[in-house]
């Protein structure tokens, strides 16, 4: 048995969402033969990969099958994240996937749904920051129990620098961490729009596999500010199943085609599918319709992130600071974890077309 041997039988395993095999997209490094003892590492394309077992599960199977079923094989993982940036890094130069979460109104959930996905991916592996954009109504203060804390500054090449507070593994800057909350936030489109720049260019991130960026409902000033800033990955589009919360998502999903702004869509995610009490565990009541957001995502033709129930758990742990990533209630975490999923997947789909991984 030798290299060739292994890597031969492993050119037949194939990555789940890009379709083709592993030794082809070079995620194979690290080959080690000592005796009927095997292992190897796999270069992933985010360290929040959702088919981590699977792969590892097919790369096991195919040594057995293809050379010998009493070999004992170590699969070891590493991630490379994959990006699309192709700017030069002038701008974050140290985040390599930017990810806005848009809504057409207010009240869909969004926050919560951009809380919950930097949880999950965080909890999966990866270096997550999460930018409050929604400069007239911050709320990521309150989700992350961070209410009258402020950031401090530190010297960057020459530079003074805001440091994101980090809470739960998280990264995260709001305007709320820098204004007195009793105040109200009375500024002109202008200033706003200064404001986000100042998140983007005078916030030290660090190195981050995702920046997730909490977006004002609606479209204005801040999105355009923001595209054309910073090289957006792409945007996850939140609603619930309502009528008028479709036509206004149909609407941010318009504003984003348009050909000064282009950013891709993700995919949408419907909050708020139905309601289930916790005295009638089995019982989903569909409160605001059924299906409107998977049906939205199909008649356009866009990835379906998933549906996330109406629960009074989400509610008071956004209200305590202790998102529902960090509570207990599994049934919840594991509908986020599985949107979360979803998305990644997405992403690093779209991102591995033209990108040797194991690079």
């Amino acid at each position: 048995m030798i290299t060739e041997d292994i890597l031969k039988a492993l050119g037949t395993v194939q990555e789940p969402d890009l379709k083709k095999d592993l030794v082809t997209l070079n995620m194979v490094k690290d080959v080690h033969i000592d005796g009927n003892n095997v292992s190897f590492t796999i270069v992933l394309t985010t360290p929040a990969c959702p088919m981590k077992e699977l792969i590892k599960r097919d790369c096991v199977k195919a040594i057995h099958s293809n050379i010998n079923s009493d070999i004992e094989v170590i699969v070891n993982f590493t991630s490379n994240t994959t990006s699309l940036r192709a700017d030069g890094q002038a701008v974050l130069p140290g985040v390599k996937n930017i990810i806005t979460v848009i809504s057409g109104k207010g009240g869909v959930g969004k926050s919560t749904v951009a809380v919950n996905l930097a949880l999950a991916l965080s909890q999966q592996g990866a270096k997550v920051g999460l930018m409050d954009a929604d400069i007239y109504g911050p709320s990521i203060p309150i989700m992350f129990g961070v209410r009258g804390q402020r950031p401090l500054m530190m010297d960057v090449d020459g530079k003074d620098k805001i440091v994101p507070l980090e809470q739960y593994g998280i990264k995260l800057i709001s305007i709320g961490l820098l204004v007195d909350e009793k105040s109200a936030v009375v500024w002109r489109g202008p200033m706003a729009s200064s404001a986000i720049r100042q998140f983007v260019t005078d916030v030290y991130w660090g190195e981050l596999d995702y920046l997730v960026i909490d977006m004002p409902p609606g479209t204005g000033d801040i999105h355009l500010t923001l595209v054309q800033t910073i090289p957006v990955t792409g945007a996850v589009v939140v609603t619930t199943p309502q009528e008028v919360a479709l036509a206004d998502a149909k609407k941010a999903i318009a504003m984003f085609g348009q050909a000064q702004i282009k950013v891709p869509i993700i995919g949408l995610v419907e909050n708020m599918a139905w309601f289930t009490p916790a005295e009638l565990p089995e019982n989903k009541y569909y409160i605001f319709g059924k299906d409107g957001g998977k049906n939205l995502a199909d008649q356009l033709d866009m990835n379906f992130l998933g549906q996330i129930p109406i629960v009074q758990s989400i509610r008071e742990g956004g209200d305590k600071g202790v998102p529902v990533m960090i509570g207990d209630d599994e049934i919840t975490k594991q509908a986020f974890l599985s949107f979360a999923s979803d998305t990644i997947r997405a992403v690093s789909i779209a991102n591995a077309g033209n990108i040797e991984i194991g690079s």
